[in-house]
């Protein structure tokens, strides 16, 4: 087991959020566009010095590659803002009440005053060469299993274009998705482990989520990791957004500063990007603070007590979660499948003789099984199926082990038969017990059990199988 103490494993994330509703400094929607292209732009970037005088040696090496840079969208969703043919609107004050909201969360010391900043980034996905963004808070944090992660910065910024097309010449981006609010979180180093940075990770995920206000989907949010280790340097990882996979690109990281310090070689601060395989490769030498110098098209926002008291904090989905699976007697893996399922509530209401854990069960877990066990194709289920057999359910025409059988056989592409699983009375199913023991005295309850089970499969309770059984052998 590795001793990443020892190691002298420093690690921090950063999460990049999208949020719903118009992009920050224009009234275009907030969307990934499908729309066919009617507009394109062609640009070439240059880096500007920052307010210190020195232009960003990140920025250098981006130009120094003297691209083209090829920029298409649809007029119905892009204006010419995105285009950098027009200044900047007023900041978004929805994605800034969000902010502030998120902020808030995070238990965070919020500034006097929102000061937008330009980030100077000539890899062209901005069209005018810097990215807008604006520090919210600092000081905040969050409790995890590890302990506190401290959490220094909280900004809003602008979402970048999304990139479809490179070669040596040219890079070829999609306009509508440039200016997209975004929410960025940057952790101090307070990780303790690979696991730890997912853990750290799916926490301020569901912070984020739990407003309510933040866009879902693939693409949607992403996470950056930090990570050096001692005699190693600090390495900042792009480009993956499944939690699942932090842990495996934080180990392959730390095997190939390992690797580097043992054969001797330097290691440069540096930018990398997740490759499919979850191994890195050279981006860009790491950014510095030389890129950094005011916007001067946006004023500042100050920010009242009275604005601040204005915003209602929502409950955390891990707090619903726990509630829904007190109030309904689940697991928490199924409370969190369900907690937003209007659907699961709403048969809960309807059938008042089915139990609300078995409701889950048949909404949740059978459908699983079917396709793990059985290989099946759970997603011809429908609504109404499901329905179907919780009404049958609810007036025992049916018992829960038809449950399964039915949704096999709607999985199979079969037409769901109710009568063919319908319940054996108490009285019928006595009568088979005793003529079975009667025709093969001698056995187990567990043999009797088994021969019961697959004469009567879906049309009895293995339960009251079982206690007709011990009354009667």
């Amino acid at each position: 087991m590795t001793d990443y103490f020892k190691l002298g494993f420093r690690c921090g994330i950063e999460i990049h959020q999208q949020l719903e509703g118009k992009k920050l400094f224009c009234n275009c929607p907030a969307l990934n566009s499908t729309k066919e292209p009617d507009i394109e732009v062609k640009r070439r970037l240059r880096a500007s010095a920052g307010e210190l005088g020195e232009i960003d040696k990140a920025a250098k090496y981006e130009m120094a590659k003297s691209k083209e840079f090829i920029y298409i969208g649809n007029s119905e969703d892009v204006c010419n803002v995105e285009m950098d043919e027009e200044p900047p609107h007023q900041i978004n004050q929805d994605a800034l009440n969000t902010a502030l909201e998120v902020a808030l969360l995070l238990k965070a010391k919020i500034v006097d005053e929102i000061q937008v900043m330009r980030k100077t980034v000539v890899d062209g996905s901005n069209t005018s060469g810097f990215q807008k963004t604006a520090l919210i808070a600092t000081g905040g944090y969050i409790e995890t299993s590890k302990g506190k992660v401290r959490i220094p910065t909280i900004c809003l910024e602008e979402e970048a274009c999304q990139k479809i097309e490179e070669t040596k010449e040219y890079t070829k981006y999609r306009l509508d998705r440039l200016g997209i609010p975004l929410i960025e979180i940057g952790t101090e180093t307070d990780i303790k482990s690979p696991e730890h940075a997912k853990e750290t990770a799916s926490l301020l995920g569901m912070i984020l989520r739990s407003t309510g206000k933040v866009k879902r989907g693939i693409g949607t949010i992403r996470q950056d990791v930090n990570i050096s280790i001692k005699g190693g340097a600090r390495t900042e990882i792009k480009g993956f957004q499944e939690l699942k996979s932090i842990p495996k690109v934080i180990e392959y990281e730390i095997e190939r500063q390992s690797s580097l310090i043992n054969h001797n070689k330097i290691i440069e601060e540096s930018v990398r990007k997740a490759e499919p395989n979850l191994t890195t490769s050279f981006l860009r030498p790491m950014p510095g603070s030389a890129r950094m110098y005011p916007e001067t098209d946006i004023p500042p926002v100050g920010i009242t007590k009275e604005r601040l008291s204005g915003i209602k904090l929502p409950k955390l989905i891990s707090e619903k979660e726990k509630e829904f699976e007190k109030k309904y007697g689940l697991s928490r893996d199924i409370a969190k499948e369900l907690i937003n399922d209007e659907l699961f509530e709403g048969f809960v209401k309807k059938y008042e003789n089915v139990e609300p854990k078995l409701i889950a069960n048949i909404m949740i877990s059978v459908p699983k099984d079917i396709k793990t066990r059985l290989q099946l194709d759970a997603s011809k289920i429908t609504d109404a199926d499901f329905n179907l057999i919780l009404e049958n359910l609810n007036s025992n025409k049916i018992n829960k082990e038809a449950a399964a059988e039915l949704l096999a056989d709607i999985c199979r592409g079969k037409k769901m038969d109710i009568n063919k699983f319908k319940t054996v009375s108490e009285e019928g199913l006595e009568k088979d017990i005793k003529e079975i023991v009667k025709q093969k005295p001698g056995l187990s309850i567990g043999a009797y059990m088994g021969l019961i089970m697959e004469k009567h499969r879906g049309k009895v309770e293995g339960k009251k199988v079982m206690e007709l059984l011990k009354r009667i052998v």
